[in-house]
């Protein structure tokens, strides 16, 4: 990589899971794009989001931290407005101090929703569900004489499961808009210093409305077989259930049969591929405008998505449809390579840092990728992954898997023997030790991390009794106080 401070582009498609891309694997779709990525830089192929559900997995992202640690542990949490007087930055906030210019191009799932956070630029598009945000892409939309449509304003909504065409020209459409917003930024700015921008696909999250032209090139043939449902979760189940026949989405997935899964993943396919095609023109951009040998380019997602596995949809679980994730990273003049170390979608903040020049936080969590060509970062040993929810806790560890949810159903996975995860071991007496210890270490990390939170009311991290400084006049607390 060149020696100036490279420019920084973040590429996060929402709801995105790797067996969807050639790059793992995937035989379904062509996204030659993507894979492009992946032949010039590293391929994570053990990537997980240990909060798997937006907002959760956008605000860890944002601070560097645990879920338990920020408190935002779902959809209706966000970062505390004072987190700055707590002694907290962003990572643009932090790559911003260091000269970088920082921009935000998409989905970013803030409340309230044109918060910056930290990104000196800011052109939003908070669709897919959000059709009452006056955002950009509304103004866009508004001149050019279309609105926002709601999935059930499409013929065939319900009974195909939320899998329609879009009634928008593929020229109108969110994720074609984010690309062209993203490539106006690099025209418009590219030249004048170094930049961090990230880029918030809002496909191919749900509705699965895939253009026309898109999906006709889908290979159903190829297309993965859902995972069956072992009958491990009726709870959980019905707790989606539930959830998705709320109005944000109205469908009800009480009967969810093979051709119904089949067809989702088709037109989740051909969002796939809409997505490739737009990082293919922001690589093209950054190409013909000369900064493509100094840009570090990272590609991943904030959670996975069941596609009918387990009979489930969406994320939320920590089954590995919904919380493993793609992650690549790409800098200029590294070699194609393919890492198995146990890595964490939080781990991209700590690694944008480094890339930038930046400290990372003491307080923070995230730690920068192995193999990258960061120091410090390669052979670090594999560890335990925790990942925390409202709805569930999880521990895994080696080719154990530990989850606990808010239904009280327990489900315990040897991967490496069962990796479709159709075997709950939880009852099995011969797991019985492996049960006590994954659990007592699950305990002890949910304990530490809700402790943890609580940092803001905290006094000190020692006695203060014997404190000469605290028995003066005008003492005042050290934020943050985490370690």
């Amino acid at each position: 990589m060149s020696t100036e401070r490279p420019n920084l582009v973040f590429l996060m498609p929402d709801q995105l899971r790797p067996d969807f891309l050639g790059c793992y694997g995937g035989r379904s779709v062509e996204t030659p794009n993507i894979d492009a990525l992946a032949e010039r830089g590293v391929r994570f192929g053990s990537a997980y989001s240990l909060h798997p559900v937006c907002v959760p997995a956008r605000a860890s992202l944002m601070l560097g931290m645990h879920a338990l640690r920020t408190g935002v542990l779902d959809n209706t949490h966000w970062i505390r407005p004072d987190y700055r007087a707590c002694g907290l930055a962003t990572w643009p906030e932090l790559l911003a101090e260091r000269g970088y210019y920082t921009a935000a191009i998409g989905k970013m799932h803030f409340y309230p929703w044109d918060a910056r956070h930290g990104f000196q630029y800011r052109a939003i598009a908070e669709d897919k569900r959000w059709l009452h945000v006056r955002d950009d892409y509304f103004h866009f939309l508004h001149a050019q004489g279309h609105r926002k449509y709601h999935g059930n304003e499409h013929a065939g909504y319900f009974e195909n499961k939320g899998a329609i065409v879009n009634l928008l020209p593929w020229e109108m459409q969110v994720d074609h808009w984010v690309g062209e917003e993203a490539c106006r930024f690099i025209e418009r700015h590219g030249q004048a210093g170094p930049f961090a921008m990230m880029v918030g696909f809002p496909g191919p999250h749900c509705p699965y409305d895939p253009c026309g032209e898109f999906l006709d090139d889908v290979d159903v043939g190829e297309l993965p077989e859902p995972v069956p449902n072992a009958g491990n979760t009726p709870l959980l189940r019905e707790q989606t259930i539930a959830s998705n026949k709320r109005p944000w989405n109205g469908v009800d997935h009480s009967e969810f049969t093979r051709d119904q899964k089949m067809r989702v993943r088709a037109h989740y396919a051909a969002e796939v591929r809409q997505i490739d095609r737009m990082v293919g023109r922001i690589v093209d951009t950054l190409r013909d405008h000369g900064l493509a040998d100094n840009t570090a380019i990272v590609f991943a997602s904030d959670h996975g998505d069941a596609l009918g596995d387990q009979d489930l949809i969406g994320k939320s679980t920590y089954f590995q449809s919904s919380f493993q994730v793609p992650m690549i990273v790409a800098t200029p003049g590294a070699v194609a390579t393919v890492r198995d170390d146990l890595v964490t979608l939080t781990d991209v903040t700590a690694t944008l840092l480094r890339l930038g020049g930046a400290d990372v936080p003491h307080h923070m969590d995230s730690r920068p990728l192995p193999g990258v060509g960061l120091d410090g970062t390669t052979g670090r040993a594999p560890e335990a992954l925790i990942g925390a929810l409202a709805g569930g806790w999880m521990i895994q560890d080696g080719p154990w898997r530990l989850a606990k949810y808010s239904t009280g159903e327990v489900l315990l996975f040897n991967l490496r023997e069962d990796p479709l995860e159709q075997r709950n071991r939880v009852a099995d007496p011969a797991c019985l030790p492996v049960f006590r210890d994954l659990d007592a270490r699950l305990t002890q990390a949910v304990m530490a991390g809700v402790s943890s939170s609580h940092f803001a009311l905290q006094i000190g991290g020692a006695d203060l009794s014997q404190s000469a400084e605290f028995g003066r006049e005008g003492w005042t607390r050290v934020y943050p106080n985490l370690v």
